[in-house]
């Protein structure tokens, strides 16, 4: 009877009056040891690791890592984010002499700035109640560990949104545990970086920040988000290495696009950038007309 009470007490503390799947889970450990509770098809679906990594389940494993940052985040009350994009491999400035390239050498003081930006949007944000405008990066080290441990010196909490690669390490040790998640797909990774941004800072990198600066662009140019700020630290490295007038002569974008972005030198310049921030990412093209879905 007394299990039965307090049976009943779960039910009624979670709001309906069915088993929780944790129950099941430990129940089904200590099921009878027989032929048929050893069969992998005894086990429960949910429960089953190999079950869930199977081809087939590939639509609900892009759902699981969609749903659990998600949940976890609201859990902790982050309402907004500011992403922080940029070079894992950028030493920190004592660090510089052992650098790989006497450039890679010369773009140290990123770091700095990087640590220094996280930290005063981090000491703003606490002043505000600590749910907006949280630091979020990669997770690992170079740009990605100085925004982390901006946020950490100011006192406040940031996120880090890693990802499994044959050559990954371990997350860096800045990154607020509660708030630092691992991913199987870049697709799901890069919304989540977006979904909260209330602005995005790219500091010199390769192919990844590549990859993440353009898909924010364009994501901007084609109004599939709204306009936020786009801040590029480095206008004489990121003129090096693409040529942004190039593609407006050409005609591959329009003129009014290089004004989806700005080019910032120092963290005080991209505070600034981010507080007079007016709403408007430049020129957008005109809306397309609605054939009445809602996509």
């Amino acid at each position: 009877m007394a299990e039965d009470d307090a049976g009943a007490g779960r039910a009624a503390r979670r709001g309906h009056p069915f088993r929780d799947s944790p129950e099941d889970v430990e129940v089904a450990r200590h099921i009878a040891d027989t032929a048929q509770t050893r069969s992998p098809a005894y086990r429960l679906a949910f429960a089953d690791d190999e079950f869930l990594m199977r081809r087939e389940l590939r639509p609900v494993r892009l759902q699981l890592e969609l749903l659990k940052p998600e949940l976890e985040l609201d859990a902790h009350g982050i309402v907004s984010t500011v992403v922080m994009f940029g070079g894992s491999r950028i030493p920190a400035p004592d660090q510089a002499n052992a650098a790989r390239t006497p450039q890679m050498a010369a773009l140290a003081d990123y770091y700095e700035q990087a640590r220094r930006f996280a930290r005063i949007i981090t000491e703003r944000s606490l002043a505000g109640g600590g749910r907006e405008n949280v630091i979020v990066t990669g997770g690992g080290p170079g740009v990605m560990e100085a925004g982390n441990l901006g946020a950490k010196e100011a006192g406040g909490r940031s996120v880090g949104l890693n990802i499994v690669l044959p050559h990954e390490q371990a997350p860096n040790g800045h990154v607020t545990p509660e708030l630092c998640f691992n991913f199987h797909y870049f697709a799901i990774r890069k919304m989540h970086f977006l979904m909260r941004a209330a602005a995005v800072v790219v500091f010199p990198g390769g192919f990844g920040t590549l990859d993440e600066l353009f898909e924010c662009l364009t994501l901007i140019q084609t109004q599939r988000m709204k306009p936020v700020p786009v801040l590029l630290f480095g206008e004489e490295y990121w003129r090096r290495v693409i040529d942004w007038e190039a593609l407006e002569a050409s005609g591959t974008i329009d003129p009014g696009d290089l004004s989806l972005f700005r080019f910032v030198g120092t963290a005080a310049e991209a505070v600034a950038e981010i507080e007079s921030w007016n709403g408007q990412g430049g020129a957008s093209p005109p809306p397309r007309p609605s054939d009445g879905r809602d996509l």
